[in-house]
């Protein structure tokens, strides 16, 4: 194991952040914590980073506790802070230079701007920056010092659409590198897209821990399947469907739950029986956004800040 989080509790005054948390995260594997503001994800990372020491429990990252071995375990892990800002007037190569003097093993800052597409920007102020350059940025910094493990917090929180999957793109850049990334996230997309496995936090607590597929396949959600049928076919003659569970009307136009494959056989059967015509059929997934839903009660609405 790479990281071995045992029984992390951290208190603010009366209220516990981070409640009997843990769990452990794999070499080479991208592991995501999702949750609303406030369910302890950050609390989590940032104790984990050794950036917190006020907790109880046992952390282990590479053998090495964030407590006891702190100046050791920095030369081995990366971090992208949630908010991090750095000085406008600083060109890009100035404050890598920095960076890559605090370690005698280091990587080459310049072969990590081509890299990650910032070898013409080297000689740009840090204020001339895009949004996603300074994100890329950010990432360089963190890899300067050859880390095993680098952690992710909120990484494209206020970008636009485009810059966000070039970022997705650069987090399965440093998977393939070989590098373990612990990243956290309020996109659901995001983690669905990135992670081999996920955690669930809801209120300081771990909901539900897996990989995305089985937090999709076995958790008893229910596929939808939509369709319009102007005559031919109601609710009552739905329900009477072995598959179906629930039935919505609305002008004719139907959206079932239930199991879509079982469904779509009946639904085929019934049709051809009762000589009906059905229109504009959509099949939908469980999506890693309805298992949260199902574990925390939060729409995204109240997930993105």
């Amino acid at each position: 194991m790479i990281i071995e989080v045992k029984n992390l509790n951290v208190r603010y005054k009366d209220k516990k952040a981070v409640n009997n948390v843990s769990f452990n995260v794999n070499q080479g594997e991208v592991f995501g914590m999702i949750g609303a503001n406030g369910a302890g994800k950050t609390t989590t990372i940032e104790c984990i980073e050794g950036l917190r020491n006020n907790y109880d429990g046992e952390i282990k990252i590479l053998g090495l506790s964030p407590k006891k071995d702190r100046k050791k375990l920095h030369k081995l892990i990366g971090v992208q802070l949630q908010e991090t800002s750095y000085q406008d007037r600083l060109k890009v190569k100035e404050i890598c230079r920095l960076f890559a003097s605090f370690y005698e093993e280091k990587e080459d800052f310049g072969a990590l701007a081509k890299e990650f597409g910032l070898h013409d920007k080297l000689n740009s102020y840090v204020g001339k920056l895009s949004g996603g350059q300074r994100q890329k940025l950010s990432i360089i910094l963190a890899l300067i010092s050859k880390p095993k493990v680098i952690f992710l917090d909120e990484l494209t929180t206020g970008l636009d659409p485009k810059s966000r999957k070039d970022m997705w793109e650069t987090v399965l850049t440093l998977k393939n590198r070989g590098i373990t990334i612990y990243l956290t996230t309020h996109f659901m997309e995001e983690a669905e897209y990135l992670c081999d496995r996920v955690a669930i936090m809801k209120e300081g607590k771990i909901a539900a821990l897996d990989t995305v597929d089985n937090l999709k396949n076995n958790h008893g959600l229910l596929d939808k399947v939509s369709f319009l049928c102007n005559e031919g076919i109601n609710k009552d003659a739905l329900m009477n469907f072995e598959s179906v569970k629930e039935v919505a009307d609305k002008n004719n136009y139907f959206t079932i739950s239930c199991d879509a494959d079982g469904f779509l056989k009946e639904l085929n059967q019934y049709v051809m029986e009762n000589h009906c015509i059905i229109m504009n059929t959509e099949v939908k997934k469980p999506s890693l956004e309805d298992v949260f839903f199902k574990y925390t009660g939060d729409t995204l609405e109240n997930v993105e800040d």
